[in-house]
């Protein structure tokens, strides 16, 4: 780095006494299971707990409390579609300051009036989040607004690092921390106090593969940038100039971890540790899931940095999952059209006492000659063996059978 770090250890401490008697302090409990699952010590940090369901609100409150009176009285904005709108809202209606929200018109109306419920003005503007930040700034310069970045701004930094005080007090024997990067804002506050404890903690970043762009930046690469990922809280083409600084200065190493890897993280946190973790939040234990070998034998500290997640996006996770681990299933099975066909199908399916939950009959849209049919069927079973001996069940009765898989 050109310039020194921004932010200090000293910086995270204030900013941890001026906010903690207004946050939820959030427990960092052991997970027994998934330290059982991947051979390290698993420590999560449930910031899913805090009213606003994200850690985004220690870095707005830290940010809110040392505004002049001036900037106060004329107000708060910020451009976002997420955690960092409902955080900045509700501590900004708390304290009496007036604050604005600059949302793309595309935002989900749920987060709209979820933003509005905690007290803050929204405009929609715009199609995409750049065209919604660059109105922001120019509402910013109209109205002498005081704008509120998401991650970019030390005040921000300092408070996210407030995450890694409690973990670090809570569980001192933690040796790595593994954080999703998005903007760049929870990282560095973490890196930083991990790099002022008294015994080495190595700081690992963790990005979706379709948004690699703090990786991109720190190692030189030019893997696009872009797509619908479950992981949208960490979506972030640009990282921030401050926190790339500091990234680069005190990151040890970034990695990144595919869509599969984060439904299959959300579905075992639900499972395992019965929290609701949106994707983004769910970064760390996906890479954790991935590289077991990396972190066999450390003692891990992972934030659950957000639980917002569309209940019906959650449900569709939950689904894929369950049909990836061979729980569910729907198979494509050729029959000849003639009666009894379907009957003596399902008779193979209960004798291996397997549940039929969805029968699909096709007799036009179909390749086969027109005394033929494809019948898929959803059904349910105990685990991949099971499912598997049904399979071979159907085709020791020469039925033709393949699974639909999924992506």
């Amino acid at each position: 780095m050109t310039s020194p770090i921004p932010v200090t250890i000293d910086d995270i401490r204030a900013a941890h006494g001026r906010i903690h008697a207004n946050i939820v302090r959030t427990p960092t409990l052991v997970s027994k299971t998934l330290s059982d699952l991947t051979g390290a010590t698993v420590y999560l940090k449930f910031e899913n707990l805090q009213f606003t369901a994200a850690y985004k609100e220690r870095g707005a409150l830290n940010t809110l409390l040392q505004l002049d009176e001036a900037a106060r009285s004329k107000g708060v904005i910020a451009a976002s579609a997420g955690n960092h709108a409902q955080g900045l809202a509700y501590h900004a209606n708390r304290l009496g300051i007036p604050s604005t929200i600059v949302m793309p018109t595309n935002t989900p109306t749920v987060k709209v009036v979820q933003t509005e419920g905690h007290g803050a003005t929204v405009i929609l503007f715009g199609d995409t989040f750049d065209a919604a930040y660059a109105h922001a700034r120019e509402l910013e310069a109209e109205r002498g607004y005081t704008f509120v970045h998401p991650f970019d701004d030390p005040r921000i930094v300092a408070g996210a690092g407030t995450t890694a005080i409690e973990m670090l007090k809570d569980v001192p024997a933690i040796d790595t921390f593994l954080t999703p990067i998005g903007g760049g804002g929870l990282i560095s506050g973490m890196a930083i106090v991990a790099k002022a404890a008294d015994h080495p903690v190595s700081v690992i970043g963790v990005e979706a593969e379709l948004f690699p762009s703090m990786y991109n930046r720190i190692k030189g690469t030019q893997y696009p940038c872009g797509g619908d990922t479950l992981a949208e809280g960490i979506a972030v083409k640009e990282p921030g100039g401050i926190t790339s600084g500091i990234v680069r200065e005190l990151v040890d190493d970034i990695v990144l971890v595919s869509e599969r890897s984060l439904e299959h993280a959300v579905s075992l946190l639900l499972q395992i540790e019965k929290s609701v973790v949106e994707g983004a939040g769910a970064a760390g234990l996906a890479a954790l899931l991935d590289h077991p070998e990396r972190f066999a034998g450390k003692t891990v500290g992972i934030v659950l940095c957000g639980g917002n997640i569309d209940t019906r996006l959650l449900a569709n996770v939950l689904l894929r999952d369950l049909a990836r681990s061979g729980r569910l299933a729907r198979l494509k099975i050729k029959l000849q059209d003639q009666p009894g066909a379907l009957f003596n199908v399902a008779r193979i399916f209960h004798e291996q006492r397997i549940n039929i939950i969805e029968v699909y009959h096709q007799r036009v849209f179909t390749s086969l000659p027109a005394k033929g049919l494809i019948t898929e069927i959803e059904c349910e079973a105990r685990d991949r063996d099971h499912l598997d001996r049904l399979i071979s069940a159907l085709k020791a009765a020469d039925y033709e059978v393949s699974a639909v898989e999924l992506a």
